[in-house]
């Protein structure tokens, strides 16, 4: 696979489906006389959860809000604490604090970026709700150690699969280990809907309550004049529109996320001969999907100077989220999480990194 150079590569980048696919398949929807939840919505749910290995997959209007309905199953609310990471975009953290809950803050391994079992099991309390582990950049946590941890204090692992659809940690598909999982749909991620969200369900008995929270409370199919709403839910159902585009998206996503790992294990090869660079440590058990690919450099921002010479975009991408005031007060030392991000660049490694692409990143730093 080649590409052109002319143009700057770009992080991330939005991937759709072919114009002569999906062109007529929304119109045909959009004139349908029915837009709404229906069933273009559950015929998507079937396949993504066939595809990606979910035993219960239900759609919703974004990652955050399927991430609210995870943590509300497993019992975040006032009083309650979450264990989740500072290392991760903002809505995993925001969104525990509308439960109610405290987002209690774990360090994470220096040479991942995701959590560290040990500060994860220094941090349970009797309030404990959740571990909220992301699998960050794509690359799977240490979730052996994680389901122990949980398992041993009978509380709840959510994962947080936003950057890692389609990776896998020891031989089963990401989001298959924790009692939940969440997958974000929105536009940069490995495969969008423009925005929306899969939340991945271990316990069927959950699925009803799941169902009812995600859409005000009520029940589908049970006529208004009949439903009780005994826990009052929210707006967070997927559109017939949004799941057509999802299904046309499944038809393809196959081969595009083949290209992230296949790139990512090029530079896996590639960056470990490089002095002053290493690429993030990819644990045994796990086959990374690498969303963005994650280097760790002696002088980072040496190294995104040393790209942008060369037109490729690299960055820390995200701030961890103890640094806003927000979160602040839940934060403890983290020297971990200080030096992971100290040498945090990342590159792009996705389906529109072609192989002269790629070539081209290796020189560059190899000159340094």
């Amino acid at each position: 696979m080649t590409s052109s150079v002319s143009s700057p590569l770009p992080l991330v980048k939005v991937a759709m489906p072919p114009r002569e696919r999906l062109m007529p398949a929304l119109e045909e929807v959009l004139y349908s006389g029915m837009i709404g939840e229906g069933e273009a919505v559950y015929e998507f749910e079937r396949r993504f959860g066939e595809q990606f290995g979910l035993p219960r997959a239900l759609a919703t209007s974004s990652g955050t809000g399927a991430l609210h309905v995870a943590l509300l199953l497993s019992g975040a609310g006032p009083g309650r604490e979450v264990i989740t990471t500072s290392m991760t975009a903002e809505p995993t953290n925001t969104v525990i604090m509308q439960t109610g809950a405290t987002p209690v803050f774990a360090d994470v391994d220096p040479d991942t970026g995701n959590l560290s079992p040990a500060a994860v099991q220094a941090a349970v309390t009797e309030r404990t709700a959740a571990i909220c582990v992301v699998h960050y950049a794509g690359y799977p946590a240490d979730l052996a150690a994680l389901r122990a941890i949980a398992d041993r204090h009978e509380i709840g692992l959510i994962e947080d699969c936003a950057h890692a659809l389609g990776a896998r940690y020891a031989g089963k598909p990401i989001g298959t280990i924790g009692d939940s999982a969440i997958f974000s749909l929105q536009a940069i991620k490995h495969m969008t809907t423009v925005d929306g969200g899969i939340l991945g369900l271990r316990d069927p008995a959950q699925t009803l309550l799941a169902k009812q929270l995600r859409w005000f409370g009520l029940t589908k199919g049970v006529p208004r004049t009949e439903v009780d709403i005994k826990r009052p839910g929210f707006k967070y159902n997927m559109s017939n529109v949004t799941a057509t585009i999802g299904l046309q998206q499944l038809d393809h996503i196959d081969g595009l996320i083949a290209r992230h790992c296949n790139n990512g294990r090029f530079f896996d090869r590639e960056l470990a001969a490089i002095a002053g660079i290493k690429p993030a440590v990819v644990l045994a058990e796990a086959n990374p999907s690498y969303w963005i690919y994650t280097l760790l450099a002696d002088n980072s921002d040496e190294v995104e100077q040393c790209l942008a010479a060369i037109g490729v975009s690299a960055s820390k991408l995200h701030r961890p989220n103890h640094f806003h005031s927000a979160f602040a007060p839940f934060a403890g030392p983290m020297p971990g999480l200080d030096s992971f991000y100290q040498r945090l660049v990342h590159i792009p490694s996705g389906w529109w990194v072609g192989d002269e692409d790629r070539q081209r990143i290796i020189d560059a730093l190899a000159k340094g």
